[in-house]
Order: structure tokens, then sequence, then C-alpha cells
């Protein structure tokens, strides 16, 4: 059994499903999943696709971007 993914329409035999906030979608690779699901930073654009940073609920993508827009320092 084959399924299409919903980014690419591409049809493979190995999909990947994803669910996030009750919504559940079809991939045929992980980049698929992250282009369609994964936030953009509130900052710069790019794909948050790891544990980014959130304040004031934005979501950005480092600490760098964070304290461009709010002022925001990291620990380190």
């Amino acid at each position: 059994m084959t399924a299409t993914c919903e980014v690419c329409g591409n049809d493979y035999d190995k999909p990947i499903q994803v669910s996030l906030g009750g919504r559940t979608m079809t991939f045929d690779s992980f980049e698929c999943a992250i282009h369609a699901m994964a936030p953009n930073c509130a900052h710069c654009g790019c794909k948050v696709v790891g544990h980014g940073v959130e304040a004031g609920g934005a979501i950005y993508c480092c600490a760098h971007c964070a304290d461009h827009e709010r002022g925001l320092k990291d620990r380190a």
C-alpha cells in the first residue's frame, strides 16, 4: 500500500504521518513534514526545526532573533 505525500504528491510505500494540534498529515519525508508543519521564525522567517525560543506568543529560531525582536537574551 502506498500513500501520497501532501506536500510533493509523491506516492511512497513507506509514508510517515505527523500529528499536530489534532491535525494529521501524510508525508514521504521529514523534509516535506518540516515544510508543511514547522513554524516560521517571527524575525527571519526560517523554519524552526529544533527547540527554538518562544517569547510573547511568538516563536524564534534562536536567541539572536528573539533578541532582535524582543530584547530577549540567552543565558549563555
